[in-house]
């Protein structure tokens, strides 16, 4: 009976489009960090989408919002939708404000054609997904499944003005007062554009995601001595910014080892002092990102990056701290929501392809808690966090449908 519902693809693209004026670069991207003053307003407008849905809106103590849709049944624990709509620093238009507005065009599509479902549907916006503000990544929906302690997550200082992230939603009016972790779902779907180019390459319009890589995230301080650049002769000198160039370069070596699946990337976050032209430097303070969809590699890795720091600190006389902020497993998603992803593109004749995440998502920590899957849409050249990401309205409309026929599957029809 409801086989031939299809979502309105004008709409969701006019939506993202919408909500991409907020924080707008003059490159055509997003600039929208998480609780600045950007996200307050983006939070606003899409509970006032919400709200024109007849939904009702829930809150949690990490800023999370869940927008319901109520179900014939309403013993029965929502199927979930959604993503986020914090943005990296001058990021793109598309990286999870996709999923989050997917989930709310499913449930104006339902409306429009009069379907009830009998579990409830929920849109959800997670807090701090990219963690370019207050790191780590996923940070609420690593507490919601229990990855972190509330308490440490809201202790999380922002990197613009060290503000904690309790006073930061206290500030922009989100922070709620229902339990992170008094919230049950039948399962959960999240669309996101698959920032990497096999869709986009191979001209295949959906992702089925029936894994994702796991990764580790790494603060790293060096500290050796600022001296005078011309006095100071080069043998016996403490630099720590020769001490980070070869960890660079350990770590891309590290990654290269493990090929073609590991990833290693130093981040764009250093700091260098004492700042200046004529002083060796002192200290630097920076990230490292690695990544593997093996649990065994990744640790592997991870023991050669301690131990090339420990070597390159006692070589050149140098302190080190190196500090293991995040870990998210690799993570295989449930069997069953990956076939109802499966089959709503095969009876929509949608072309599709199993494909793994390469990117960390909050449905890798949601599908702690219940049975998960993902839905990818191609973007253009796989280019993401960056101003020139980009995505076709045809490809989203796709996954969209993808999405609302998956859901149906799972909730059932009244």
């Amino acid at each position: 009976m409801t086989n031939h519902i299809r979502i309105n693809g004008e709409r969701l693209w006019a939506g993202i489009m919408e909500m991409a004026k907020i924080g707008a670069t003059a490159n055509g991207g997003s600039h929208r960090l998480t609780l600045s003053d950007e996200d307050k307003v983006a939070r606003d407008l899409f509970a006032s989408w919400c709200a024109e849905a007849g939904l009702s809106l829930t809150i949690d103590e990490m800023g999370d919002m869940f927008a319901r849709r109520a179900g014939g049944d309403s013993d029965r624990a929502p199927v979930g939708m959604g993503s986020h709509l914090d943005t990296q620093p001058f990021g793109g238009r598309f990286d999870g404000v996709f999923g989050v507005l997917a989930g709310l065009e499913v449930i104006r599509t339902l409306n429009d054609h009069g379907v009830q479902t009998i579990a409830p549907l929920e849109v959800v916006n997670w807090t701090n997904e990219e963690g370019a503000r207050f790191a780590p990544a996923m940070l609420a929906s690593g507490v919601y499944a229990g990855v972190f302690e509330l308490g440490w997550a809201q202790s999380r200082r922002a990197v613009d003005t060290g503000a904690a992230l309790l006073s930061e939603l206290k500030r922009i009016g989100y922070h709620g007062d229902q339990p992170v972790h008094d919230h049950d779902f039948a399962a959960f779907f999240e669309c996101h554009i698959e920032q990497g180019p096999i869709l986009d390459s191979a001209g295949i319009a959906v992702g089925v995601v029936n894994a994702a890589q796991g990764f580790r995230w790494y603060d790293i301080t060096l500290e050796g001595f600022a001296s005078h650049t011309g006095s100071t002769p080069m043998k016996g000198r403490r630099n720590a910014l020769l001490g980070m160039a070869s960890v660079v370069q350990a770590v891309d070596d590290i990654a290269h080892e493990q090929a073609p699946l590991a990833r290693g990337t130093v981040g764009s976050q250093i700091e260098v002092g004492p700042g200046s032209r004529n002083v060796i430097p002192g200290l630097v303070k920076f990230t490292v990102d690695m990544r593997h969809p093996s649990a065994d590699t990744l640790a592997a890795m991870d023991s050669s990056l301690r131990a090339v720091c420990e070597e390159v600190a006692a070589d050149i006389g140098l302190e080190l701290s190196l500090e293991q902020i995040s870990y998210t497993a690799p993570v295989a998603f449930d069997e069953d929501c990956v076939t109802a992803v499966k089959r709503a593109c095969e009876e929509l004749d949608i072309s599709h392809t199993l494909i793994t995440s390469g990117a960390g998502h909050d449905a890798c920590y949601i599908a702690d808690r219940c049975p998960t899957a993902m839905l990818f849409a191609p973007c253009k050249d796989g280019i993401s966090h960056h101003e020139s990401e980009s995505a076709e309205p045809e490809d989203l409309e796709a996954v969209g449908n993808a999405l609302l026929h998956a859901v149906l599957e799972v909730a059932g029809v009244a």
